[in-house]
């Protein structure tokens, strides 16, 4: 009988050695997160915010990231020292599946994403017209968390733009009817102020 792997203890890094974010690098953190939540953990998010060049980077397109090299001036280890603030400060935390620590949300980071996604979602949107791009986003956001959806719709039924029904008309013929249902608001509230 083969023995039992233990899992991978995490050590954070020390209280006082830790690097409290700005409001600015937070959200990159957390952007940079969703990449890879509950698939990796702490090194890889700090590569990925580093622009790390790393293998496992590079053959998961994580370079493709927003957020891959915005903390590239930092070393590995501040860039560490942010990521367990943003964990011991309860906006990240730390999960086994089997014996891999991963990366996941903690709630308080979870409501304060959820709006940032949103927003980039909302500006790929208004700069998207190619045929295949367009197809390609609506296949994203087809599989997006739906909370996330219902905010991007209320941020675009906000900002009252005309030029995105016809994207939204478009997203609404392949989707289920609550979100359509929200679309068709959106649609609304956008020509109800153009009247």
């Amino acid at each position: 009988m083969g023995r039992k792997k233990s899992r991978v203890p995490v050590r954070l890094t020390s209280v006082d050695e830790m690097i409290k974010p700005n409001a600015d690098e937070l959200r990159c953190i957390l952007r940079g997160a969703d990449e890879i939540i509950f698939t990796a953990g702490r090194d890889m998010l700090a590569k990925i915010l580093k622009g790390s060049k790393d293998k496992k980077v590079l053959a998961h397109n994580l370079d493709q990231s927003p957020v891959y090299g915005c903390f590239g001036t930092r070393t590995i280890a501040a860039i560490t020292a942010m990521i367990d603030w943003a964990i011991g400060a309860r906006y990240l935390a730390v999960e086994h599946d089997g014996r891999l620590p991963l990366i996941v949300f903690a709630p308080k980071g979870w409501e304060l994403y959820k709006p940032i996604y949103a927003e980039e979602l909302h500006q790929l949107i208004l700069q998207t017209t190619e045929e295949e791009a367009v197809v390609a986003l609506i296949e994203r956001l087809k599989r997006t968390n739906r909370e996330i959806v219902l905010i991007l719709l209320e941020q675009i039924a906000a900002t009252k733009n005309i030029g995105a029904i016809r994207f939204l008309e478009r997203w609404k013929e392949t989707e289920v009817k609550k979100v359509q249902a929200r679309i068709n608001w959106a649609v609304s509230e956008i020509r109800r102020a153009g009247s």
